[in-house]
């Protein structure tokens, strides 16, 4: 008897679970209708016959992001549900990231999907850190790629005197997004003072002047 016949069906069902992306589309293509009211785990087809070859055609990255702003770093999506219909059902999502001179795209997870960004202009320090605590950072140039692995905890830095940007491919229509910093500090309704002081180790008095910079 081999050992897969050792195996219980719960066990093939949580494997099953847990290397599951987003699921297969059951059609060519389903450009998403964003106008429709229809709530569902996914978005609403346009009807077919009003495709053509420059739906699946996106623009939305030929002008650099605004990075006047304290992180000095701008995300332009190019999502499904947001500015590129096109991509419904499958399974993919792009963004636009523009770097001023020590601009910082903060530590985040996506919880849905790995993420790989290829840098088109700049310099980048990145990196990201595994469920030990290892840290994993690399210095990239112009023309590298990178691969954040799905939900873990990882951030861009441009280290050039330049701007900079790079382009963002990740597995998954709907990635989600979770910035460390806000997701602790500016919660709504807000996490407990004591609770941070404590996991942070700082006096609560410091955990207020941090949540008052996320204030919206």
């Amino acid at each position: 008897m081999s050992s897969n016949q050792h195996l219980t069906l719960p066990f093939y069902v949580f494997v099953t679970v847990v290397m599951a992306a987003d699921a297969d589309p059951i059609d060519d293509f389903c450009v998403a209708n964003l106008t429709s009211p229809i709530i569902l785990n996914g978005l609403v087809c346009v009807n077919p016959a009003t495709v053509t070859g420059s739906t699946f055609v996106f623009k939305g990255f030929e002008t650099a992001g605004n990075t006047s702003n304290s992180l000095g770093s701008a995300v332009t999506p190019g999502f499904a549900g947001v500015n590129y219909p096109a991509l419904n059902t499958q399974g993919l999502a792009l963004a636009r990231l523009d770097y001023a001179p020590a601009g910082l795209v903060p530590p985040h997870t996506h919880p849905r999907a790995t993420e790989v960004i290829y840098l088109v202009k700049g310099e980048l320090l990145v990196g990201f850190v595994d469920t030990n605590d290892k840290f994993y950072p690399a210095h990239i140039k112009t023309g590298d790629v990178f691969v954040f692995p799905r939900g873990l905890v990882h951030f861009q830095y441009n280290i050039g005197t330049t701007p900079a940007f790079a382009i963002a491919v990740l597995n998954s229509q709907n990635p989600g997004v979770q910035l460390i910093a806000s997701a602790l500090f500016g919660a709504t309704p807000p996490v407990e003072d004591t609770v941070l002081s404590k996991a942070f180790g700082i006096p609560p008095s410091e955990v207020e002047i941090i949540k008052k910079g996320f204030a919206a």
